[in-house]
């Protein structure tokens, strides 16, 4: 119950906290062109084909520069949302049936290019099985070993960025706030550029930032080996750090890396890039999704069934 209160006062922070700080931006980029019809979807661990190079002696276009805030940073504020499928398979994979027969095309698995650099995930041994036991038991009554997403826990770093749902950046000199929709996640981060104290670890882990020119830098150490990386069990151990980069691309779009580093599962580091779009419906806000009364049932039944078993009359 700790992070769910947690989450409530996220998203009392944010109510006071947006009013002053978030602009919206007003263009937005052309959509990114479909495949051609009839292609096939990348075959999982496949890596998507290169963008052609651009002419010799092209002029470069001039990198965008975002709005200011007070304090002369490039001005994040704003609700952005990931629009792809790494959430369900970071790495490319082709469209599945839902692994619960009875959802139909409802639980479908949407196909999706990898967003990793370089196509796959470097795994030592121990990292491939892992991956391999996530998988298998990603579907588990038990909360210990099913996926983190599946019991309403916290998602962690950096899978709470490219969740299927918004979240918002409120930004202020010394602090950044990030405040998710989904249940009610949200992290503070110190920009005072000095490694916190981490006396435990924790889902969401602990954050501390820093300016590079027009690049947000954030990092983050001390999470719980327990969540996963996505749906298809993409896995890391609590030896895990990440960095993460937020840069302006447009005035509605921003470039988003994560290096993750973690000597236990991975043979190097190793980085996913994916854009982010950011909200621009008019008095679009975060929405409140408390999945933990969704996942009750799941939760306890294995502690009730002994308890039903005694209440089933005798049979005659």
């Amino acid at each position: 119950m700790n992070h769910v209160m947690a989450g409530i006062k996220t998203a009392s922070a944010v109510g006071a906290a947006v009013a002053g700080l978030w602009v919206a931006g007003s263009s937005v980029l052309p959509a990114q062109q479909a495949p051609a019809a009839g292609g096939q979807a990348p075959a999982r661990g496949a890596q998507a084909p290169a963008a052609p190079a651009a002419p010799a002696g092209a002029a470069q276009a001039p990198a965008y520069r975002a709005p200011r805030t007070y304090d002369k940073r490039p001005n994040l504020n704003g609700i952005w949302q990931a629009n792809n499928s790494a959430n369900w398979d970071l790495e490319a994979h082709s469209a599945e049936a839902s692994p619960v027969v009875t959802l139909g095309a409802w639980g479908g698995i949407p196909a999706g290019q990898s967003v990793v650099v370089g196509g796959s995930i470097p795994y030592t041994p121990a990292g491939l099985k892992k991956r391999a036991e996530n998988r298998a038991n990603r579907l588990a009554r038990d909360q210990n070993k099913a996926d983190s997403e599946l019991a309403c826990f916290l998602p962690g770093i950096p899978r709470a960025t490219y969740m299927p749902y918004p979240f918002q950046i409120v930004q202020s000199q010394n602090w950044i706030l990030m405040a998710y929709e989904y249940d009610g996640a949200g992290r503070t981060i110190n920009m005072d550029n000095k490694e916190p104290e981490m006396p435990i670890d924790t889902w969401m882990g602990y954050s501390w930032g820093r300016w590079e020119g027009e690049s947000l830098v954030v990092e983050t150490k001390g999470m719980l080996d327990r969540t996963w990386l996505d749906r298809a069990g993409n896995a890391h151990s609590d030896q895990l750090s990440v960095v993460e980069r937020f840069t302006p691309r447009s005035a509605d779009t921003l470039n988003y890396e994560a290096t993750l580093t973690d000597p236990v599962m991975y043979t190097k580091p190793w980085t996913i890039r994916m854009p982010l779009y950011r909200r621009v419906e008019p008095n679009v806000q975060i929405l409140e999704y408390n999945c933990v009364h969704m996942t009750e049932e799941w939760r306890y039944a294995p502690l009730l069934e002994p308890a039903l078993k005694l209440q089933k009359p005798a049979q005659k």
